[in-house]
């Protein structure tokens, strides 16, 4: 049912010529737009003009992984100033004035809170709250952007040593990785978190003299925020180590929580592709896939139709799409030309 030319034109409709030709009066058409994804393999998407400003009109919403970490470095140097001012009023076990104040601003901003220093003040523990809610807003566009950064240099080594001897060349690498991106994300992850847990656990074995028990489960209890207490870094040397490792082992940790909720929802979602390309299509199918009323579905409609069952788009979406689509067709033929453009769009 569907009307030939629209196939043809999803087929070899150049881009260059959508303007060029003029369709029939009433003929349907869906062309290939100078938005769409190049199926050029070896060309990037963000070589397309559109998403290139979509890119950059967005950029500016999500911090830059420079400004997030000048953000960090200025709570932390403000942490010490005020911590290491306010130290004798910290209770707790010592070890050197500066290193500790550094420690318990971590400690503080991850909330970990061990319990090993502890405010003893009223104008301490205001300041520990005031450190606490501003650190926890940086620790988490910190996550953000540093766990991104960490787990995407290592998802391309992951995956090339998982496909070293995948034919095809680099462009059908990179397009099997886009496909399994979630994936192979949350297998980084998991890597990375057991290559902090196995760190974590053998420096507070060894260096800390905790039992190996004991040293997994201040491990897990610091990883996951608990922060009892009763298990924790205590020597100067520890203290240093704590200072890297807990903000790297609680952003892995926080990333893979992230990845792991991702994955079971692409997981769903491709199960509920799989169901809507493979189930049998009923006349009742064809009736709401007519969007326009004459009793017959073209290729668009069914399309449309597919993306609406996937949860893609919405009949908002596409009531949106049609009304911004007849105030462009000024002179209402039916498709856009570059003459229709001039007249809804006057340049200003």
């Amino acid at each position: 049912m569907a009307d030939n030319s629209i196939q043809q034109a999803l087929i070899d409709d150049p881009p260059n010529n959508i303007l060029k030709r003029k369709p029939s009066e009433g003929t349907k058409r869906f062309r290939k737009c100078r938005s769409m994804p190049s199926s050029d393999p070896d060309k990037s998407p963000a070589e397309d003009g559109s998403l290139r400003q979509a890119k950059e009109l967005f950029k500016g919403l999500r911090p830059s992984f420079k400004l997030v970490g000048l953000l960090l470095f200025a709570y932390l140097l403000a942490g010490v100033i005020a911590f290491y001012l306010v130290m004798d009023q910290i209770s707790g076990k010592r070890t050197n004035r500066v290193l500790d104040a550094l420690y318990f601003c971590i400690v503080t901003m991850t909330s970990v809170g061990y319990g090993d220093l502890v405010p003893n003040s009223d104008a301490t523990k205001l300041l520990a709250c005031a450190f606490v809610f501003t650190g926890m807003a940086i620790i988490a566009l910190f996550i953000s952007r540093a766990a991104d950064y960490l787990v995407e240099k290592q998802e391309l080594l992951f995956f090339k040593a998982l496909h070293m001897n995948m034919k095809g060349g680099e462009a059908k690498m990179l397009r099997t990785m886009e496909a399994n991106r979630i994936k192979y994300k949350f297998y980084t992850a998991a890597l990375l978190l057991v290559t902090t847990i196995v760190a974590g656990t053998v420096f507070l074995w060894k260096v800390e003299k905790l039992s190996l028990v004991d040293a997994f489960y201040c491990v897990c209890a610091t990883i996951t925020t608990l922060g009892y207490g009763d298990k924790s870094f205590s020597s100067e040397m520890g203290r240093v180590f704590a200072i890297f490792w807990i903000i790297t082992s609680t952003v892995i940790m926080a990333q893979f929580i992230l990845y792991l909720a991702e994955l079971y929802t692409e997981q769903r979602q491709k199960m509920l592709a799989k169901w809507v390309l493979t189930r049998r299509i009923t006349t009742m199918d064809l009736e709401a896939a007519d969007m326009d009323g004459d009793r017959q579905v073209g290729a668009a409609e069914f399309v449309l139709y597919k993306l609406k069952e996937l949860g893609k788009i919405s009949q908002d979406e596409i009531s949106s799409f049609l009304e911004e689509f007849d105030k462009l067709d000024v002179d209402q033929s039916g498709t856009l030309s570059a003459y229709d453009l001039t007249l809804a769009q006057p340049a200003q």
